[in-house]
């Protein structure tokens, strides 16, 4: 569960729009959440937040390093929690749903690929655009 010391240690002050948004984005079985998403289950859940404030604050929250924005599909961005464990992601392109995953090969590859070229791996992010088999 996430705490509002979270909020204090990243020097954002603790206010009900944050505490709200923070807590949809931990509660949530959906853990990619665009700020639509997040303005919708806070409606639904009978909060009275705006569009433009959800927007804001999880600009901040990103910023803040509390979330992780990804832009999969031309620029629709999703929001997730920044757990501090590195993962990739698969994006149906049919249905929009992301799956997580990790693999010790992958990123092993990666990183010799990296040094092969003389390079140090500063980040990446490694999207796999898939859909099921017909």
């Amino acid at each position: 569960m996430v705490e509002n010391s979270e909020l204090r240690k990243v020097g954002l002050k603790v206010t009900l729009p944050r505490v709200k948004i923070l807590q949809m984005l931990d509660s949530t079985e959906q853990r990619h959440m665009s700020a639509e998403d997040v303005y919708k289950a806070l409606m639904e859940a009978g909060e009275d937040v705006g569009l433009a404030t959800v927007y804001r604050v999880l600009t901040q929250f990103e910023a803040a390093g509390l979330v992780v924005r990804h832009n999969f599909d031309g620029g629709h961005a999703v929001f997730e929690l920044a757990d501090g464990g590195h993962h990739d992601h698969m994006v149906n392109v049919e249905s929009g749903e992301v799956i997580e995953f990790f693999d010790s090969e992958i990123e092993k590859r990666q990183r010799e690929i990296v040094a092969e070229h003389g390079f140090e791996l500063m980040d990446h992010n490694l999207v796999l655009y898939v859909r099921k088999k017909r």
